[in-house]
């Protein structure tokens, strides 16, 4: 079954594609401005863009092409008759507004389409090993060379360059690389402090390759840490470790955030580890499912996630430990394979 059928299958009316990666990641066809329509019970499915794209779309199988004006929605609205669901959470006002113009009745809608990429076929699991191995190798190659010293900025701009190197198509984000009090920030920019002794250092990286993305974390000693700073660090890893050995299909996303939240809030920590578990991941860096206290979502075989617990500790630092994991029915798989273990560089 190709993915057109299977969303095709999930509809109860028509629904417009306007979000540009649900449109590649079901049809193939790459551009800045396209949108699909997509019928139910496999009525098949219109594939719309401008002329620039025109050559492109006419080559995409098993969807009809209509080359449209630039700005589409108008145009679109006006071809569209009885009830068409949308993607409420995508398209602007303004944009809905042209697209209203016509004689549909529009059904705001959220995460159809998100629901079938969550669940990853084999060969979307194999590129997302690929780029979490690439990234793996290219920040091995970082710890080889000298941290103290240079400034948080620094170190981010040549993981960049090692990641290229090592076979990285782009980054999936700009890394974290944050020192010291830094590490207290869970998405701090680089900055120009430069790295001391005795201290952690939290480096949050990910790379794209073949469209898919891997996202990891790891934090590292530069010796000679304080009681307080080694101990976060183990209760963290402690807690990571649990959930990946926790985690599998029929889980909630509140079941599996709990399993690493309960021994960090035993420990006393509850209050700095705020944010949730993990989160999806694929074309995007972050999808769907979620693993956190608010999570609506089950877990089934095939997600791809990130198990990312921390402690923040303001004016002190912190500890972030992440893996990439592929969800299966009795556990999880791992992708990640940088070891977790406090590793010292100089």
């Amino acid at each position: 079954m190709t993915r057109l059928e299977a969303l095709s299958e999930r509809l109860e009316a028509p629904l417009l594609v306007t979000n540009l990666t649900n449109v590649f990641y079901l049809t193939g066809f790459e551009s800045s401005n396209a949108a699909l329509l997509v019928q139910p019970n496999g009525g098949g499915a219109t594939l719309y863009t401008d002329f620039r794209y025109a050559e492109s779309a006419r080559a995409v199988p098993g969807v009809e092409a209509q080359i449209t004006k630039r700005a589409m929605m108008a145009e679109i609205g006006s071809k569209l008759k009885g009830r068409v669901q949308f993607e409420a959470d995508v398209l602007p006002y303004l944009e809905w507004e042209r697209l209203n113009g016509g004689g549909a009745k529009l059904v705001a809608t959220h995460g159809l389409v998100d629901d079938v990429r969550a669940v990853k076929d084999e060969e979307e699991v194999a590129k997302l090993q690929r780029a979490a191995s690439i990234a793996d190798r290219g920040l091995e190659a970082l710890t080889a060379e000298t941290w103290v010293g240079r400034s948080e900025r620094e170190i981010a701009w040549r993981l960049r360059e090692l990641l290229h190197a090592h076979g990285a198509d782009g980054l999936a984000f700009e890394s974290v690389v944050a020192s010291g009090a830094n590490g207290a920030l869970p998405h701090a920019d680089p900055t120009d402090q430069i790295v001391g002794r005795g201290t952690l250092v939290t480096i949050d990286w990910g790379v794209r390759v073949d469209g898919y993305c891997s996202d990891c974390t790891r934090t590292f000693s530069t010796g000679g840490l304080p009681d307080r700073l080694r101990r976060i660090y183990d209760i963290c890893l402690e807690a990571q470790l649990r959930a990946v050995a926790g985690i599998k299909a029929g889980m909630t996303g509140v079941e599996a955030d709990a399993l690493a939240r309960e021994p960090i809030t035993d420990a006393g920590f509850g209050a700095e580890f705020g944010h949730g578990l993990g989160h999806g991941i694929g074309l995007a860096v972050h999808e769907a499912p979620r693993l956190s206290t608010e999570s609506t979502d089950t877990l089934e075989t095939g997600h791809c996630v990130t198990i990312e617990p921390g402690i923040y500790v303001s004016g002190v630092g912190g500890v972030r430990i992440e893996d990439l994991a592929v969800v299966r029915d009795d556990g999880v798989q791992v992708l990640t394979s940088f070891p977790k273990e406090l590793i010292e560089v100089r």
